[in-house]
């Protein structure tokens, strides 16, 4: 399956909400992707994806349609040679190896464009996919920590997995 890696627009505020308006998605991100995720959530996080250049989230798109996001987020203050790696996919395109191309694309994005040194993501212990996705894709374990986070009424573990320049 062919896909592309580009900024946000406008015009993906539709098609964002289609793919994004899913439950499934939700509970394995943190609460600032809400659910139901309206018109309103998705014009406020593409105004606000356009405003940083270079930009540091990109639209996954499958023939210029919208279907998921990767973003680079760089850290300040004492983290400032870190940033943290986020990700989602739309549902009907799980398991086809798009996230998996997606994620070395992103971190030689994030090393080339960003003055950082190490690229971190804290998928939820309960979710095994982007766990392998991540070891796949060169991250390694750096460190688990038990049932630290509140998702959904439930305790999940954080894990931290970490690549480096």
């Amino acid at each position: 399956m062919i896909f592309q890696l580009r900024p946000f627009r406008i015009a993906d505020t539709n098609p964002l909400v289609k793919h994004a308006n899913n439950p499934k998605i939700a509970a394995n991100l943190t609460d600032k992707f809400p659910h139901p995720y309206t018109q309103e959530h998705a014009l406020h996080f593409i105004q606000n994806a356009m405003k940083h250049s270079p930009s540091n989230v990109l639209a996954i798109t499958i023939d210029d349609e919208v279907v998921g996001g990767i973003g680079i987020h760089p850290q300040d203050d004492i983290q400032r040679k870190n940033a943290e790696l986020g990700y989602w996919l739309a549902e009907q395109h799980w398991g086809k190896g798009i996230v998996s191309a997606a994620i070395p694309l992103m971190v030689e994005y994030g090393f080339k464009n960003f003055d950082i040194d190490r690229i971190f993501a804290r998928p939820f212990g309960t979710n095994i996919a982007s766990q392998k996705v991540l070891e796949k894709s060169g991250f390694k374990l750096e460190a688990r920590f038990e049932k630290t986070l509140l998702k959904n009424g439930f305790l999940l573990d954080e894990l931290v997995y970490a690549i480096r320049r």
